[in-house]
């Protein structure tokens, strides 16, 4: 169990590197947590400093995640060594997770992160590659015809369960059981904007809706 604690405390501390307070380091001091809907993904990053500001946070939200789920579980760490009771498997999924907790709650940044989907993401590149194509279609599909990030994502999210269950049970029952908890991490995480669309105040990209009213006038 030492290698797996270790591992996971390691997982754990890369992601709480944030992308979005290490590009705003470099654009001299910018804290995207002060500005918009005060949230350090790319979303906000997007909104609040631009495009290349929120692709730069993004690669390395989405990095973070393939590290710690690609590169971390197999190190073979001194006085650690390898558990043989440990199964690869789970520990990758451990390693994956703590990463996407480490982005929610980063020790480096107060505690205060992001929403966890790009670094989910980029757990999904190592663990079930597969997934991508699937979850960003659906992710894609409900932000065009519904024009809410947080919506797109949370039902992105649950789709990556449903698309295992459906196409890949019993054979891969781990990811499966990953992809419930992260879902449900995931929109545990979004539950402000669950409630900005309960009360009608949740920010709409109209610009990405292709059946909007304002849309069709301009086009």
């Amino acid at each position: 169990m030492l290698e797996l604690s270790i591992k996971f405390l390691l997982s754990y501390f890369a992601g709480s590197v944030m992308g979005a307070l290490l590009m705003g380091r470099l654009r001299g001091g910018v804290d995207i947590r002060t500005m918009g809907s005060g949230n350090a993904g790319g979303t906000n990053a997007l909104r609040t400093q631009g495009v290349f500001f929120a692709l730069g946070v993004v690669l390395i939200d989405v990095g973070k995640g393939a590290l710690a789920a690609g590169y971390i579980p197999g190190l073979d760490l001194p006085f650690v060594g390898i558990d043989p009771a440990v199964s690869r498997t789970w520990l990758t999924l451990c390693c994956a997770a703590a990463a996407v907790v480490g982005h929610v709650w980063p020790m480096w940044h107060n505690f205060k992160g992001g929403k966890g989907a790009g670094t989910f993401i980029g757990t999904l590149i190592i663990v079930a590659p597969w997934l991508i194509v699937p979850i960003l279609l659906v992710w894609a599909l409900m932000l065009v015809l519904f024009g809410y990030v947080g919506l797109a994502t949370m039902s992105a999210s649950v789709a990556s369960v449903l698309y295992v269950a459906i196409t890949r049970l019993p054979e891969d029952q781990p990811v499966f059981i990953y992809c419930v908890v992260l879902a449900g991490f995931i929109i545990f995480c979004h539950r402000s904007n669950i409630q900005r669309l309960r009360d009608g105040t949740e920010f709409k990209n109209t610009k990405m809706m292709i059946f909007h009213r304002d849309r069709a006038k301009s086009d």
